[in-house]
């Protein structure tokens, strides 16, 4: 894709039990401020626009635009027919495959990055596909490492670890992944964001930041050595503080991002702040993802009152960092 090229986005509903495709819809209904085009199963749309209430034509991948209540399909067929609020395995393939063509088209260029709805983990993994998350499947297909960060308007949190049960958690936070953690962030944070000098604030693993070492020896042996290293090469770090202040708007105001050890660490304020309009967003791939904050919701799917708010401000985001990136040089994004 040239630079010249508007940026074209990937949007996959994901598990078409939930209340994904009805998302789909309603953001097609939205003023466009970016070019969508929806990797899935027309059919499952028409389904959701019917059920709520809202037309919807589709139009063909290659079509040159699309006005409010229209949307362009990549069309990918389910195995079977779906009903909202009941998850079938028959149909978790067709989930998976959605999500690899989206990030294989994005790898290579076709797409300038992927939004991307809920899957339900669970009826992929019953089917026999090792599903960790979109978020590891996007960067195994990619070849790299990435860093995952929650934002809502008033807060961004990013994780050093991801989906690993809480015993894990001590010995996943080397030096090497404390050190890409931080790296991506920082990047993103210039890159994708456009924030000069940014102002990560880095949370200790153990309460209150291991006090001296009473409390565990993390910070003493792996986060304070990290910091001080990446200080060296200007980056601007606060830390390591401990996670039960560090959330206070006094001190938030402070950071443009936190980095939290672990994943119950940081989200739960995060997601207490802003849910509805939060989104998930994967740092460290060739191209961008923004995904929505919450699940397959599959008590409202179909019913027509699923906030539509996360996956709207997910195109948004995507549609600003797609063309941010557009405008800097490679140098810049390395």
């Amino acid at each position: 894709m040239s630079r010249s090229t508007p940026a074209l986005l990937g949007l996959i509903p994901g598990e078409p039990a939930g209340v994904g495709p009805e998302l789909a819809v309603r953001l097609a209904h939205t003023e466009h401020t970016c070019a969508l085009v929806a990797l899935c199963d027309p059919t499952s749309l028409r389904e959701a626009a019917e059920a709520i209430g809202l037309p919807i034509e589709i139009l063909a991948a290659d079509a040159t635009d699309a006005a409010p209540g229209q949307l362009r399909v990549d069309p990918m067929p389910r195995a079977t027919a779906s009903r909202f609020g009941t998850l079938d395995v028959r149909n978790a393939a067709y989930v998976h495959d959605c999500l690899q063509r989206g990030a294989r088209l994005a790898a290579a260029g076709t797409l300038s990055g992927l939004v991307t709805g809920p899957v339900h983990k669970g009826v992929l993994n019953d089917a026999g596909i090792a599903f960790t998350g979109t978020t590891e499947l996007l960067a195994q297909v990619a070849g790299c490492q990435v860093v995952m960060m929650l934002a809502s308007p008033s807060l961004r949190v990013a994780l050093v670890t991801t989906h690993l049960p809480l015993r894990d958690v001590s010995s996943a936070i080397t030096t090497a992944a404390l050190n890409h953690s931080i790296e991506v962030l920082h990047q993103a944070l210039l890159a994708d964001f456009g924030i000069l000098n940014p102002r990560i604030a880095v949370l200790g693993l153990n309460p209150h930041a291991g006090e001296g070492g009473w409390l565990g020896h993390e910070e003493i042996d792996t986060l304070i050595p990290v910091l001080e290293t990446l200080r060296a090469r200007g980056m601007n770090l606060i830390g390591p503080l401990p996670a039960d202040t560090a959330f206070l708007p006094q001190k938030l105001a402070d950071f443009d991002s936190v980095l939290a050890m672990y994943h119950d660490q940081g989200l739960p304020v995060l997601k207490y702040s802003g849910f509805e309009h939060a989104v998930n967003i994967t740092l460290g791939l060739p191209f961008v993802r923004v995904a929505v904050d919450h699940g397959t919701a599959l008590e409202l799917a179909g019913q027509g009152v699923a906030d539509p708010s996360s996956l709207i401000r997910a195109a948004e985001l995507a549609r600003s960092f797609a063309q941010r990136r557009a405008r800097l040089s490679p140098q810049w994004l390395a």
